[in-house]
């Protein structure tokens, strides 16, 4: 019987009486291993846990582009970046104005829509096309006393801007209304504390690089932080990381992420889920909670030190690329379910287009996560791009613009400016991409495949 109510679900979305919400809470920099796993068993986020519980926790969810702008607009567009044409990190308001996205077409489609957070495609914090209510900030924004602009209007708003978010999507979350709605929350949290020039360079604001609420100030203190075995570790066979730049210093045990700053970002995630659970509690006492599809993710990872890379997101190794991803939506997705098929940022439009019963326009690069969640996926994708854009803003990256392309078994690199310098990993046997086998005789066969793949791929 409830397979028989699922296929009829899925075969006319648009003709329900009551088309499913959305609320996508969207967190910046958060590595997939800070969520739904025992890497960091000291971290206190009982909501997220509870997502994690009542839904489907992805294992295996990457972005296409582990940088924030072009991650974001992948998430909104489900297109690649070299399709949709953020890139970099620059200010790219003007683009960005013009990007078709998902809540764009859900608006179109009677949804009532909103934004909520950092847009990070430029400076300007005016009001998008596809929103109805428009909460947001300039740039990168500050935590502590930000200058918030609401549906056009600008003013600061003082106290902690993650509970200030918060306080902004619960509201919307509780409006009466006679149509469904999306909610897109997009956090400042746990990105550093600075501000964000026009070419994309940033200054640090205050002495404090990672700001909790003050009351998580002495969340985790003492606590002893895992290492992945690759932490500390010089590149070896890396060329691209071992070339000598400027003054800065060669990359190993001294150039790891300091443990307080991996505490500080942690405590700055305590509040995000204080309003998770908030949000939570909402659309439960509002009799929301089960026909809306709650979505949680990073939108790129962070180093903590491995290979010795410490605020060098960007590349494309497991720790930047990964993302926490999750899903609850009790009619479809099996609670605890933890698939393992490789699904990617640019997923996101198509399965919230075709649960709303929305055409998927024939643009978008990313699949539908709808049969995934239903737990009858037959044949999904092997392969997938990674690319990067290369920007003058971090000089370990300059001029490191790559493709990569990931498989379930193998990554192959491709740096663009950089000679001789491919990489390639089999990640069976070397999880930790510390054994870059490019220059290996035994690899000759594998490398041909795989360029031949990114080159499919590219083309796409």
């Amino acid at each position: 019987m409830r397979a028989a109510l699922l296929i009829l679900f899925l075969a006319f979305p648009a003709a329900a009486a009551d088309r499913p919400n959305f609320v996508v809470v969207l967190v910046d920099d958060l590595r997939w291993d800070e969520v739904g796993s025992s890497t960091y068993p000291y971290l206190r986020t009982p909501n997220v846990d509870r997502l994690v519980r009542e839904g489907v926790h992805f294992r295996n969810a990457f972005v296409t582009t582990p940088l924030c702008s072009p991650s974001r607009a992948s998430f909104l567009t489900g297109r690649y970046a070299h399709r949709h044409g953020i890139t970099d990190n620059t200010n790219r308001s003007a683009a960005s104005h013009r990007l078709v996205t998902f809540p764009l077409l859900l608006q179109r489609a009677g949804y009532e829509t909103a934004f909520v957070g950092k847009w990070h495609m430029g400076n300007d914090d005016s009001p998008r096309p596809g929103f109805d209510r428009w909460v947001s900030f300039k740039g990168q924004g500050r935590y502590l006393d930000p200058e918030i602009g609401e549906d056009g209007r600008t003013a600061v708003v003082r106290g902690y801007i993650t509970d200030i978010l918060n306080a902004r999507a619960v509201e919307f979350v509780r409006r009466p209304r006679s149509k469904p709605f999306l909610l897109y929350l997009a956090h400042k949290a746990v990105h550093p504390n600075i501000e964000q020039r026009d070419d994309g360079s940033t200054v640090a604001i205050g002495g404090e690089m990672f700001v909790p609420a003050e009351r998580h100030r002495g969340l985790y203190s003492g606590a002893r932080i895992p290492r992945r075995p690759n932490y500390g570790r010089a590149p070896a066979r890396k060329r691209a990381l071992e070339r000598r730049i400027g003054e800065l210093p060669s990359l190993g045990p001294g150039t790891v992420t300091p443990d307080e700053t991996i505490l500080g970002r942690q405590r700055a995630l305590a509040a995000v889920d204080d309003g998770l659970g908030e949000l939570l509690k909402a659309l439960s006492e509002t009799g929301q909670l089960d026909r809306t599809v709650v979505v949680f993710a990073g939108d790129n990872g962070y180093f903590y030190g491995e290979h010795g890379l410490s605020d060098e997101r960007r590349l494309p190794y497991e720790e930047s690329a990964r993302i926490p991803l999750v899903v609850r939506y009790p009619p479809l997705a099996r609670a605890g379910s933890r698939p393992g098929e490789l699904v990617l940022n640019i997923d996101l439009a198509p399965t919230a287009l075709e649960l709303a019963g929305v055409a998927i326009p024939a643009e978008v690069d990313g699949r539908s996560l709808v049969p995934i969640l239903a737990g009858r996926a037959q044949t999904w994708r092997r392969s997938f791009l990674i690319e990067y854009y290369t920007d003058t803003v971090f000089p370990r990256v300059f001029r490191m613009g790559y493709d990569a392309v990931r498989t379930e078994r193998w990554k192959y690199i491709r740096y663009r400016e950089l000679e001789g310098m491919d990489e390639l990993y089999d990640l069976q046997v070397d999880p930790y991409e510390m054994r870059n086998l490019a220059a290996s005789a035994a690899s000759t066969v594998r490398l041909k495949e795989l360029r031949a793949e990114l080159d499919r791929l590219r083309q796409h």
